[in-house]
């Protein structure tokens, strides 16, 4: 096995990369490309604000397609505001899905990027977070104000006057074409007929949620081609049928569920891929180009993943395990681990997101990628550890087995779906 270090070449006219805080993980024994090092600046600019981006959506919760969209468009906003100052890199803007042209540097001016997406990433924060307090917003101002007193030190205010406007002019930018991909779609949805189909789960029995995310436009095109994995295990009440089989393998796991089951199933609900991301560039400290490219591609992956998953949702229309077990199964009082998200069963949600997440990971930081995994500001979760990123993302996929809310054929299915997404973003998301 090749044991990947990141080899640092440092020049005496490159800046001297800043140590990251954020010390949480324990990475050995890694397989696969080397990390470039990037001499060109520190990657702080990117780590602060992934784990502000972190406190923001434990502040500010939402579904985990609905927070892997504000992460992309933040994505978007930062390479595109950092892109100017990379030799040898390109913006990202024209292979985007509808997006406009964007506002562009001056010739005759000067900038200091990092400044640049400090102010784009303080911007986006506060556009995408819906009814965000007063509270959030000074965090937010905190961290833009501590950042930009460093730069303070060792640049001029006109060059920072100039950067900080041009990162907001791309912040701005940015979510105005987020505001046109149809997250908003209030169009009502009437849950189909019959034994075979989702109906409200308990305990709250709510209306069926994200019913139109799937018609979201997708921040790369043509993102999910190929991902379906075509039509769940046709429904039936026949207790010889698949599907019968697969409803009673939940239940019988449910029914001898180990504590290391139930630590998985209760671990991955609140867990995040962009955790797994600071924690490894905590580590790595790879430079400002790989972070932020990490950052942008992680997100746009995810949500282009969220999009596709909940377009096959609404398609198939899928019962949930609860549902059958209570009535077809005469098991009325039988429960899952953790609440049943509403909406329907096929595809799986985290099995799609976390194959998505993990094919990006796995293509920036290697194959075979050890690494512990501590759950951000989740202090009764003892950290778990993986031998890849790919093994996560199958562990999040049965986590939702061991929770009773997914079939297993579901899952391992929703993982071919989330990695195809994955390699699409990385095969036409073109960065250099």
């Amino acid at each position: 096995m090749k044991n990947l270090t990141v080899m640092k070449r440092i020049k005496q006219s490159a800046i001297v990369l800043l140590a990251c805080t954020m010390v949480i993980t324990s990475c050995t024994d890694h397989d696969g490309p080397d990390v470039p090092a990037e001499p060109a600046s520190s990657s702080e600019v990117v780590t602060s604000w992934l784990t502000m981006q972190l406190k923001l959506a434990q502040a500010i919760p939402g579904s985990p397609p609905v927070l892997a969209r504000r992460w992309a468009y933040t994505g978007v906003a930062l390479w595109e505001s950092l892109q100017p100052g990379l030799p040898g890199y390109q913006s990202i803007a024209p292979q985007l899905n509808g997006l406009p042209a964007l506002p562009q540097p001056s010739k005759s001016l000067h900038y200091y990027y990092p400044a640049s997406a400090n102010a784009a990433l303080a911007a986006i924060n506060r556009f995408m977070q819906p009814g965000i307090s007063g509270a959030n917003l000074a965090r937010i101002d905190s961290l833009e104000a501590a950042n930009l007193a460093k730069y303070q030190q060792h640049q001029q205010p006109d060059v920072l006057a100039n950067s900080i406007d041009f990162g907001k002019k791309i912040a701005a930018a940015v979510f105005e074409w987020s505001k046109t991909d149809g997250f908003d779609n209030v169009t009502p949805y009437t849950p189909l007929s019959g034994a075979a189909y989702w109906k409200p789960t308990p305990p709250a029995f709510g209306p069926a949620a994200l019913a139109n995310w799937g018609k979201v436009r997708t921040i790369v095109p043509n993102s999910d081609a190929g991902a379906d994995q075509g039509a769940p295990i046709a429904y039936s009440e026949d207790k010889s049928s698949e599907y019968y089989k697969q409803v009673l393998d939940v239940y019988n796991v449910s029914q001898s569920l180990t504590q290391e089951q139930r630590t998985i199933a209760t671990f991955w609900p609140d867990n995040s891929w962009h955790n797994v991301l600071s924690q490894v560039l905590a580590i790595e400290k790879p430079g400002l180009v790989v972070a932020a490219k990490a950052f942008t591609q992680l997100g746009i992956a995810m949500s282009d993943g969220a999009i596709s998953l909940c377009k096959g949702k609404y398609v198939y229309q899928g019962v949930r395990p609860v549902t059958y077990i209570r009535t077809v199964m005469n098991h009325p009082d039988w429960n899952t681990v953790i609440p049943t998200p509403a909406h329907p069963e096929y595809p799986s949600g985290h099995s799609v997101m976390s194959a998505a997440a993990a094919e990006v990971l796995t293509g920036i930081f290697g194959k075979n990628y050890h690494y512990t995994d501590k759950p951000y500001n989740l202090p009764s979760f003892a950290p778990r550890n993986f031998n890849s990123f790919d093994e996560a993302a199958a562990e999040a996929a049965v986590s939702r087995v061991y929770a009773g809310i997914h079939y297993r054929k579901t899952c391992e299915v929703s993982l071919l779906h989330g990695k195809t997404v994955g390699q699409n973003v990385i095969s036409k998301l073109k960065f250099k």
